[in-house]
């Protein structure tokens, strides 16, 4: 009678729905830990533990939960054909039991299952179905990882465009709520998305973004992918360096993922699996073995065992020979990518070789006419032209200004390029640069009716100290920009404080106008070099696009950000910040100096001597003109060799002297004449690119450099300085 009860009572605890509900829920649990720690054999055990119980019990909500877990798992172990039929059963119980939190886990992993299958479309009908249910019961995780997966979908689809507007959804609902592993697996999808959308420095700022939010919150495989991919960006950047850095830890990450997890692919995840599965087998036949000892021989058991160990070190050591052909692979990947930067790297260096050479002899060839128009245009407009002439001077000193400012822009983007320009701080009036910025571009703005206002916030500090031109550039190329795309309209400059540190005031400065506007397509390219709105617009308005491209470089030379917000006919606001130091040193007033007015004491201008040694006839007429107008003498020859003798037999106070010429060049003539003379001042007048030459120039005994075409100021002063700082000497006969 006790044996009778003990018996019910077992089979009424077997039997009550509560407990067999949560040793259900109690292996289902089991099995997601598993999987979760890469686990899969174990995984299945649990599932299969669970399968008995629930379909003992017939509860159809847990059987659509353990078909959709092990569908995930076959799909891991690349059985998606089997991942499919568990899928289709999990569904076909959760819309019975409308389980729509379930199903739309199921429907997703369905999309999974196809994407691996590379079934796109069929992939993005799961995903929609996925969505819907997730809508539905308002959650906003599951909804997000879908949207995140359809947008790779897309990505694979090639189309950028869908996928990148589908991932910045995801994004957006991940900062919304917090969600950092997808927030940074979606920005480093966003990466590989704009690195196809051709937007490389987009692509950067996402991963970096994404990288530092997977390391502060130690998703490793995220960070893994990030890794790769800011190694490629980087390497299309041209910075080959952080590429092998970033290459280096991404390998390093891999390889620790696989020590403590042992896969190193799919494949072997599946090999593993069968071998687990293959040992469990053999421990059965070893139990019945063990049970049916007395009826066996020995020679049979040693057989069976024997056939078991065969099999198991066979699957051994097929895994080893796996992993250790992907390890092979791997270092070969790496070997053969660092010889692909290594090219690349010295391929970069040539082709940066030929931009500069090209750079500096276009400059030169273009500059030496232009030191003709310009100098004989500002020579015939001061020697009293007639009326109807002036307008035709004054336009062609227009167009010599105009190509002489596309040289500089071009030559200021080559210097920012290959990061040759210097920060000069200085003190200096914020506001009253502003305003002188201002007053400069006032007759411009009124040509187009256009009113130009300045607000500057009220308890800012007027004195700081920064790059003063360098600012001045920035403004200058923004509001002149405003002025030629705005007719009849507003332009608002505003400067005011967002953030204070000490001394250091980071400032917004805000450059608004109501003119013709951007359109968001080319907002991505505003400040890529000689990018315009279209060609209709280049046409109409004129420029040559580099000017955003270098207030962009600027802006970044002085550690700011530049942002731009438009809408088409409505207008555009550029606004950028930058840190600057607040003074209360005022800036030193600037006196303007009068050279060669004829008043000076200090220099007897008829006992100068100067000689002017240039092959181009009417850059002689031109140099010889302005030399005369300041009631300086000059001698002209027009190549080295006679110039070296003429300055052995005479006694210059000043040579201006070319460097292209036929014979013997400037520079070599130079070295001839400080073989005899090392203290005659030398002036090298040239139309080269100095700030590559400056070494050589030194080199050959040059006193200083005037650039083609020069200021009438500058070549005043350095000429009046040279000759103060000699005693005059009277000239050989």
């Amino acid at each position: 009678m006790l044996i009778s009860v003990a018996v019910c009572a077992q089979q009424s605890i077997d039997e009550d729905p509560e407990l067999l509900q949560n040793k259900i829920n109690y292996w289902i649990l089991q099995s997601k830990l598993e999987l979760e720690n890469f686990n899969y054999f174990k995984a299945k055990k649990n599932l299969d533990e669970a399968l008995n119980l629930a379909t003992k019990a017939d509860n159809k909500r847990s059987l659509g939960i353990i078909y959709a877990v092990k569908g995930k798992i076959e799909l891991v172990i690349e059985e998606e054909d089997n991942a499919i039929k568990s899928l289709n059963k999990a569904i076909e119980i959760q819309r019975i039991i409308n389980d729509n939190v379930n199903l739309g886990n199921s429907y997703k992993t369905f999309g999974d299952v196809y994407l691996a299958k590379k079934d796109y479309y069929s992939a993005l009908d799961s995903y929609t179905a996925a969505k819907s249910k997730f809508q539905e019961e308002d959650l906003n995780q599951e909804l997000a990882e879908t949207l995140l997966a359809e947008g790779k979908t897309y990505y694979e689809l090639k189309n950028y465009k869908n996928a990148r507007d589908i991932i910045e959804q995801a994004l957006a609902m991940a900062k919304k709520y917090d969600y950092f592993n997808i927030q940074s697996e979606a920005l480093i999808n966003h990466a590989k998305v704009y690195n196809k959308l051709s937007n490389d420095q987009k692509a950067l700022e996402a991963v970096l973004e994404g990288l530092e939010i997977a390391k502060t919150h130690k998703h490793t495989n995220i960070t893994n992918q990030g890794l790769l991919i800011a190694s490629d960006l980087y390497n299309n950047l041209g910075n080959y360096k952080l590429s092998r850095n970033y290459l280096h830890s991404h390998l390093q990450i891999s390889d620790s993922i696989r020590g403590l997890t042992k896969i190193n692919s799919p494949r072997n995840q599946k090999t593993e699996f069968r071998l687990n599965a293959e040992i469990e087998k053999n421990n059965e036949i070893v139990q019945k073995l063990e049970k049916a000892e007395d009826d066996k021989s020995l020679g049979t058991l040693i057989s069976i065992l024997s056939v078991a160990l065969i099999t198991i070190l066979s699957l051994l050591t097929l895994s080893l020979y796996k992993n250790n052909n992907i390890r092979l692979k791997t270092n070969n990947m790496l070997h053969k990518k660092n010889g692909e930067l290594i090219v690349a790297k010295e391929k970069a260096e040539l082709a940066s070789k030929t931009k500069a050479n090209f750079l500096s002899t276009v400059t030169h060839e273009l500059r030496t006419p232009l030191y003709a128009v310009t100098g004989l245009s500002n020579m015939l407009l001061d020697e009293n032209p007639r009326p109807e002439q002036v307008q035709h001077l004054k336009s062609l000193k227009f167009s010599g200004d105009y190509l002489l400012t596309f040289i500089n822009d071009i030559l200021q983007i080559n210097k920012i390029e290959a990061n040759k320009v210097d920060i000069e701080p200085e003190s200096f009036s914020l506001k009253k640069k502003i305003k002188n910025i201002i007053l400069a571009l006032n007759n411009s703005a009124l040509d187009n009716n256009i009113k130009i206002h300045l607000e500057y916030e009220k308890e800012l500090p007027e004195f700081f100290i920064a790059d003063q031109l360098k600012i001045s550039q920035i403004l200058i190329n923004l509001v002149g920009n405003s002025i030629k795309f705005t007719k009849n309209g507003d332009i608002w400059i505003r400067v005011y404080k967002i953030e204070e540190q000490g001394k250091i005031f980071t400032l917004r400065f805000e450059v608004e106008d109501n003119g013709i506007g951007i359109s968001q397509e080319k907002q991505d390219h505003m400040f890529e070099s000689f990018s315009q709105g279209s060609i209709q617009i280049n046409r109409k308005y004129g420029g040559t696009g580099l000017g955003l491209s270098i207030v962009k470089g600027l802006i970044d030379i002085l550690k700011g950000k530049i942002y731009v917000k438009s809408e088409l006919n409505k207008g555009t606001t550029f606004y950028f910040e930058i840190p600057l130091e607040q003074t209360n040193i005022k800036e030193v007033e600037e006196s303007k100096i009068t050279y060669f007015d004829g008043n000076t004491k200090d220099i007897d201008l008829s006992k100068v001597k100067i000689l002017v040694v240039e092959d181009n006839k009417i850059n002689q007429m031109i140099t010889k003109k302005i030399l005369t107008k300041m009631e300086l003498k000059c001698d002209i020859v027009d190549n080295g060799e006679e110039a070296v003798e003429r300055i052995r037999n005479n006694n210059y106070n000043i040579i201006l002297m070319d460097i292209h010429m036929p014979g013997i060049s400037g520079m070599e003539a130079t070295k001839r004449v400080r073989e005899f003379d090392k203290d005659l001042t030398i002036f090298a007048l040239t139309a080269v690119t100095i700030e590559d030459k400056m070494q050589e120039f030194d080199d050959a005994g040059f006193t200083d450099i005037i650039p083609k075409p020069f200021k009438q100021e500058e070549f005043e002063k350095k000429l009046y300085n040279a000759l103060t700082q000699k005693t005059t000497t009277e000239p050989k006969a």
